[in-house]
């Protein structure tokens, strides 16, 4: 197995509000993502997902705990050296394109900022050439690059959020809910863009999703968040073919069938933490099988395992 690209370790993120009380968005979780793969991140809308992700490209300093990108620390303070490697070689796709984009520029300076940033451009004719070439690769045309941000459709602005991200050629992008916004067709075709610029370049993605459905179908290991912990985490099969916690079960039992028939026979699980008797601080890690992980105390894997 190759080195991990991304490696974090016990990763912690809290939120003081006041003298008394501080918000634990993100409680001891680890992770990695090797060259090439997509980690899935789901669950439900403040389980911790988009923190995670904002922590790892350092829009936030993380509490405490490890993150090692491409062999170096980066979760602590950087240095000149590092900080430049993580600007250029990790890049973010955010869930609104339209807040992400700034309204006052063009598409052309929008994408080309990094460029401009780290001088990997000779000239203007260069620079316009690679934003040519990347509004094409991703299903625009280079006489986009005149136009202003509010002159396009939702998913044409997630898009230009997709070029701007590649056009470093990064290591690894995380794309936070990055559909999530657009209409069911145009979901499918970010995707599959996302996929083949996956096969072309060797990237990899960091996921972020509640749509179980997409997140099944483009990645290729899950993390299930909640409450800011990973409580189940595998490959897809080992997620959908087996889940262990009753969280991830209720999660699966969601999911709509596209079969009508099938579809009146489907119970949807219910789970609440309050009443469960769980405690996620409780929790040891119990391996399944393979990479197959699951948080629970010795008596509640046995009860849920059977």
């Amino acid at each position: 197995m190759n080195e991990p690209l991304l490696q974090v370790t016990d990763l912690k993120q809290y939120f003081p509000i006041s003298r008394s009380y501080t918000v634990k968005a993100v409680n001891g979780v680890s992770f990695c993502i090797y060259p090439g793969e997509t980690y899935g991140l789901v669950g439900e809308s403040g389980s911790g997902k988009t923190t995670i992700g904002r922590s790892i490209i350092r829009l936030y300093t993380p509490t405490s705990g490890s993150v090692r990108f491409q062999g170096k620390e980066i979760g602590g303070r950087l240095d000149a050296s590092t900080r430049e490697m993580l600007r250029a070689d990790m890049q973010m796709i955010f869930q609104d394109p339209m807040a992400s984009l700034n309204p006052r520029k063009k598409v052309e300076d929008i994408i080309a900022e990094g460029l401009d940033i780290h001088h990997r451009a000779a000239g203007r004719q260069e620079r316009s050439e690679l934003v040519g070439e990347l509004l094409k690769k991703v299903g625009l045309s280079p006489e986009h690059a005149e136009r202003y941000p509010h002159q396009f459709s939702g998913g044409q602005r997630q898009r230009v959020g997709i070029a701007r991200a590649l056009i470093m050629n990064p290591k690894l992008i995380i794309a936070d809910e990055c559909i999530s916004a657009l209409d069911v067709s145009i979901q499918a075709q970010v995707v599959n863009l996302m996929k083949d610029i996956q096969e072309e370049s060797g990237c990899a993605y960091l996921f972020i999703a509640h749509d179980l459905s997409m997140v099944k179908y483009i990645s290729d290991r899950i993390g299930v968040l909640h409450l800011g912990y990973m409580v189940e985490a595998g490959t897809k099969e080992e997620i959908f073919s087996n889940p262990i916690h009753p969280y991830t079960r209720s999660l699966l039992s969601a999911i709509p069938y596209p079969n009508p028939e099938a579809e009146k026979r489907r119970v949807s699980l219910s789970y609440d933490y309050a009443s469960s008797g769980i405690d996620y601080a409780k929790g040891t890690e119990h391996l399944v099988e393979g990479s197959h992980t699951v948080l629970a105390t010795d008596d509640e894997f046995k009860a849920w395992a059977g």
